[in-house]
């Protein structure tokens, strides 16, 4: 089932939210804002589809309850962590580069582009919206892979927290906990995340909405997630390209072993 009506609304939920962030990065002259948006407005756009939605069965109850786990947590943990601190250098970089008209640009480019692509991404939680089935099996599939994917991501921001906090690790290398594993325990955790909300819709009968979590993950894969934050990093962090290669990317695994000279 598709209904392009509650999906175009959901679109405007999504648009708002960037507007009302934009102004406030305005206010701040730091658009750092827009990071802790982005899981509000996966939020937003779940309680439109739910509150236009005819008749939402269980399944999608249970999924806005742990929507809203999610992205709350993603939202205060992102925002404590930019808390009186300098704009990220991702925007730094884009204001140097559309100043005096940064302002204007930022509109779209840091808020409205990205409330986009999250609306796009967003269509399995309209599809499990509009699915009347009954839960199922899949659907403690689901929850399974969701307490994963949380608890990845949940526990390897707190490490990684931790970690930062300590002045002495400015140029060390996180390799333990979660980290021993796999460089980026949260990406993994949030690709989990969305691939359990696919378990939902594809119980829900709409499986139709995999274009979600494929593009999700290939963003976090090749955008806006490892290739990202592992463009420098090596410049920052001596140490980094040895853990590189014995630790996976993205996969959780046994770290491997150093060849022999």
């Amino acid at each position: 089932m598709f209904d392009v009506q509650i999906y175009a609304a959901g679109l405007a939920a999504g648009l708002a939210v960037a507007v009302a962030g934009w102004l406030m990065s305005m206010l701040t002259r730091n658009a750092s804002l827009a990071d802790a948006l982005w899981s509000l407005l996966f939020l937003a756009m779940t309680i439109t589809y739910m509150a236009l939605a005819p008749a939402p069965a269980e399944r999608a109850y249970l999924v806005l309850f742990l929507i809203t786990v999610w992205a709350v947590r993603l939202a205060v943990f992102i925002s404590l962590r930019h808390w009186g601190a300098a704009e990220d250098r991702r925007y730094r970089r884009l204001r140097a580069q559309y100043e005096p008209d940064f302002a204007s640009n930022s509109l779209y480019l840091v808020f409205g582009a990205p409330a986009i692509v999250a609306w796009i991404i967003s269509l399995p939680l309209l599809g499990i919206a509009l699915g009347a089935t009954p839960l199922g099996w899949l659907d403690f599939v689901a929850v399974a892979v969701w307490l994963v994917g949380f608890g990845f991501e949940a526990i390897g921001d707190q490490q990684l927290a931790r970690f930062q906090a300590d002045p002495d690790n400015r140029t060390r290398v996180l390799d333990t906990g979660l980290w021993r594993w796999t460089r980026h325990p949260n990406y993994f955790g949030e690709a989990c995340i969305w691939w359990s909300w696919y378990l939902f819709a594809l119980a829900a009968g709409a499986w139709w909405t995999i274009i979600g979590p494929l593009l999700m993950t290939y963003l976090l894969l090749r955008v806006s997630g490892v290739a990202l934050m592992e463009q420098d990093i090596g410049e920052r962090r001596p140490g980094y390209h040895d853990y590189r290669r014995r630790t996976n990317a993205f996969f959780p695994g046994p770290p491997k072993t150093a060849a022999p000279a």
